[in-house]
Order: C-alpha cells, then sequence, then structure tokens
C-alpha cells in the first residue's frame, strides 16, 4: 500500500513537472529558444514516461550540443567600407584593444583573417578578402574562402555594393546559405546631409531613401533582398544593428543561438533582455537535469554548493559585462573612479558577509527573498535545490546590474557628445528662418504702407 502511494505520488509530481516544462517553453518565442523542438519534446516524451534518466541524459545531450557548437561568420567588404570596424563592434571590443581588427588600413585584405569573440570561444569571425581581386577571382571566390565553413555571410559596403558583390550574394543563396547586406557609416552621412542641408534636413527622409536607392538595385541586378541594414560602427543602438542582431538570432539553428545572444554587445536593454532568457533556459535545463524534484532541503548550503555559486556569479558577471575588469575599463573611458559604478550596482556585493553574518546564512537570506518574491519560473508547483534559486536570483541581479550600468554610459556619453550641441544649431536655423520671415512681411507692410514705425 505505502510502495504503491509512493509511486502515484512519483507520478503526479512528474506530471507536474512536465506541465512546468511544457509551460515555460511555451512561452518562449521559438526565435529564441535554444533548444530545436524535437529536443523539448523528447524531453516531454521522457517526463510524461516518469523516465528519469532518460530525461537527464536528453538535456545533457542537449547542453554539450549548445557548448560545443561554432560559430563562423564572414565579413566581406572592400578597402574603406568600415569592415574592421564593424567585425569590432560585432566582437565588443574597441578599436585600440590588442586583439582588435586593424582598422584604417589603406591596402585592401589579401588574406583571410579569423579574429575569435573574446568572451565566447566557439565564435569566430572571419574576414575575407574582397570579391575580384587577383588573388580572389569572382569564378573561384567561394572555393578560395572555403565556402561551407561559414554559417552565413555579411556582405559590408560603405558606398554601393558592386556587381561582384551582388553576383555573390546570388551564388551564396543558391548553396542555400544566408547572406545579409550591411551598409556602415550612416551617421557619416547624415552629419554630412546636415551640414550642406540644414534647413531641410530630415532624417528619416534621408534613410529613405538610401533604402531605396539600394533596393532599386537590387531590383535591377534581378535580387529579391528583403532588407537592407543601415548601421552606425560608432553609435550600435541607433539605427538597424539592434535588427540585424535580431534577423541574425531568428535565423541561426537553435542550438548556435545561445552562444551568439550571450556574444553580443549591450547596446539596448532588449539586448539584455535576450542574454537573460537564454541563460535563464540553461538554468531551468540544469535544474531539472541535476534535481528533478529534489524537495528544498531544511538543512544549509553546502560549502561546495557555495563555491559553485561563487563561479556562476562570477560567470555571469563576465558575459554580461559588468565584472571587474569590465567596470575598469568603461571606469578609463569615462574618466570615473571604478567604485563609483560599483555603487550603483548589486552584484560586486552579492557574496560579501555582512551584520556579522556568514556567507551562507546571507546566501540563505537571499534565498528566502528569492523564493517569496520570484514568480514566473519559480511558480511551477515543485522545488529546485536551493543552488538553483540562487542562480536566478544572480542572474536576475546581474542582468539588472547591466542595464543601471547601460543608462549610466549613455548618461555619461550624451553629456560628452557633439549632438546637444547639433540640437543647439537647429534651435538657431529654425529661429533664424522665422525672424527673416517676420522681417520680410513687416517689410512688405511698410512699403505697402499698411503698417508705419512708430506710429501713433
Amino acid at each position: 500500500m505505502g510502495q504503491a502511494s509512493s509511486v502515484a505520488a512519483k507520478k503526479k509530481d512528474y506530471g507536474d513537472l512536465e506541465s512546468s516544462f511544457t509551460e515555460y517553453f511555451k512561452n518562449i518565442k521559438t526565435e529564441n529558444t535554444i533548444i530545436p523542438q524535437d529536443t523539448i519534446d523528447a524531453i516531454e516524451l521522457h517526463l510524461r514516461k516518469g523516465d528519469t534518466h532518460g530525461t537527464s541524459s536528453e538535456i545533457r545531450a542537449a547542453l554539450k550540443n549548445i557548448d560545443e557548437s561554432t560559430i563562423n561568420i564572414a565579413v566581406i567588404g572592400e578597402s574603406g567600407a568600415g569592415k574592421s570596424s564593424f567585425i569590432n563592434a560585432l566582437r565588443g571590443v574597441r578599436s585600440e584593444d590588442k586583439s582588435a581588427a586593424e582598422v584604417g588600413v589603406i591596402e585592401t585584405t589579401m588574406k583571410i583573417t579569423a579574429y575569435n569573440h573574446p568572451k565566447i570561444k566557439t565564435l569566430t569571425l572571419w574576414d575575407l578578402p574582397g570579391i575580384g581581386t587577383i588573388k580572389f577571382p569572382p569564378k573561384t571566390y567561394l572555393k578560395e574562402v572555403k565556402f561551407q565553413k561559414y554559417d552565413f555571410f555579411i556582405i559590408v559596403s560603405a558606398t554601393r555594393f558592386t556587381k561582384h558583390e551582388l553576383e555573390l550574394a546570388k551564388a551564396i543563396r543558391f548553396m542555400k546559405k544566408n547572406y545579409y547586406f550591411v551598409r556602415t557609416k550612416i551617421d557619416i552621412d547624415l552629419e554630412n546631409e546636415k551640414k550642406t542641408k540644414p534647413r531641410t534636413f530630415d532624417r528619416e527622409k534621408i534613410l529613405e531613401k538610401i533604402r531605396s536607392y539600394y533596393m532599386n538595385n537590387f531590383i535591377q541586378n534581378n535580387m529579391d533582398i528583403q532588407q537592407i541594414f543601415l548601421v552606425s560602427n560608432q553609435y550600435l543602438s541607433l539605427y538597424d544593428f539592434p535588427v540585424l542582431m535580431d534577423t541574425l538570432i531568428k535565423d541561426l539553428p537553435a542550438q548556435k543561438r545561445h552562444s551568439f545572444m550571450l556574444s553580443m554587445s549591450n547596446v539596448t536593454e532588449a539586448a539584455i533582455d535576450r542574454k537573460h532568457k537564454s541563460m535563464q533556459q540553461t538554468v531551468w535545463l540544469e535544474a531539472i537535469k541535476d534535481g528533478i524534484l529534489a524537495t528544498v532541503p531544511a538543512v544549509g548550503i553546502l560549502m561546495g554548493d557555495v563555491e559553485k555559486m561563487k563561479v556562476k556569479l562570477n560567470y555571469y558577471r563576465f558575459v554580461f559585462g559588468v565584472d571587474d575588469e569590465s567596470l575598469e575599463f568603461i571606469a578609463k573611458d569615462f574618466q570615473v573612479p571604478v567604485e563609483q559604478l560599483k555603487k550603483i550596482m548589486k552584484s560586486p556585493y552579492l557574496l560579501e558577509t555582512k551584520e556579522g553574518k556568514t556567507l551562507e546564512e546571507n546566501l540563505l537570506n537571499y534565498l528566502e527573498k528569492c523564493v517569496s518574491a520570484n514568480g514566473g519560473l519559480l511558480a511551477t508547483g515543485f522545488y529546485l535545490r536551493k543552488t538553483f534559486y540562487l542562480q536566478l536570483l544572480f542572474l536576475d541581479t546581474v542582468t539588472e546590474d547591466a542595464k543601471v550600468l547601460l543608462r549610466e554610459i549613455y548618461s555619461k556619453a550624451s553629456s560628452n557628445s557633439p549632438h546637444p550641441q547639433l540640437l543647439t544649431m537647429d534651435k538657431f536655423y529654425s529661429f533664424l528662418i522665422s525672424f527673416t520671415g517676420f522681417t520680410v512681411i513687416c517689410f512688405v507692410l511698410f512699403y505697402l504702407g499698411l503698417w508705419e514705425w512708430n506710429k501713433g
């Protein structure tokens, strides 16, 4: 009788877990999931059967696939197109960093150069020579650059796309790979337009004019292209860079999305949220794999768990760019003490002991807050190990720190940028036009005798 009731309880628990797992992944947009749908279906099937070993094995294989899946991105463009700056932007490095792609080189790239991402070791960007050079003629270009190794191609230009590049795009599509056209230096184009035509300057009309020019060019070359991405390598949050990132994530295979999302620079809060959602999925999968229905024990947190928590927190801070080294770089850029940046954050102090408590006591205190305050993932009808609750708390805290830091950076950058001056100039021109109009009207009225100076 006791054994039968135990089996029944176990089946109910697995039923709760299965429904919770299904509900969780159902609420994640398809383009954001980091494991394929067939893997999700397989995990649900094992849970439905109450198969602990099968569930853990399936999740372990999925996580291994995510960790080991490589991403190779080919970037093509002629000298002066802003290709090196674009590669640096994708890698989140500055032009003066040692590992940066060299910017401002006059000579056309004559060799294939690989640039590894500084944080995501499985992601590599490849700087490919422009098509049509002596060493890389159009007929043999794809063969020479080892076409098959790349997940997709980004074709970069700062002026117009050449006939060779358009033909290359057709060949890439024929070989069933994706390509993306990126027009760089949009900020420079807009600034030039503003200087030469200050009275009639219209940002949106100019951007639309640039898009139309390229779309017509593609149509004339019998190309059916959905979108061209207008970007600034200097101001990544503006124009189409975030849209490009969303498009690349959507088009990547599910198992490669996690690494790519973690590689993204924190240019917008939406990008930070994407990282958070992707990392949350790995915590969720690990929790099911390692602690299926492990109720929260009455005993404290083991020292081994504390050490694991330190590693996890440091990893989150590293990926989200709020680790000590990243903060030092930012502080140096904006000439502020690094402690000033840390004061607006919480994650650097999560593992500090305070108020006479031990680190374990602090973690248990955090745990109580997490369990009582966190809905969504935790409101699933079953319990996870304490360490997974804490991982979620650490992840949420680091995510919020990244957003706070982003706001602080934008605040300081805008106060130091020339754009407020440009706004002042716009106001001056508006005033000048209004004043000129008023003067002309007064002169006409005076000339016609309808108005006199000092009348009455």
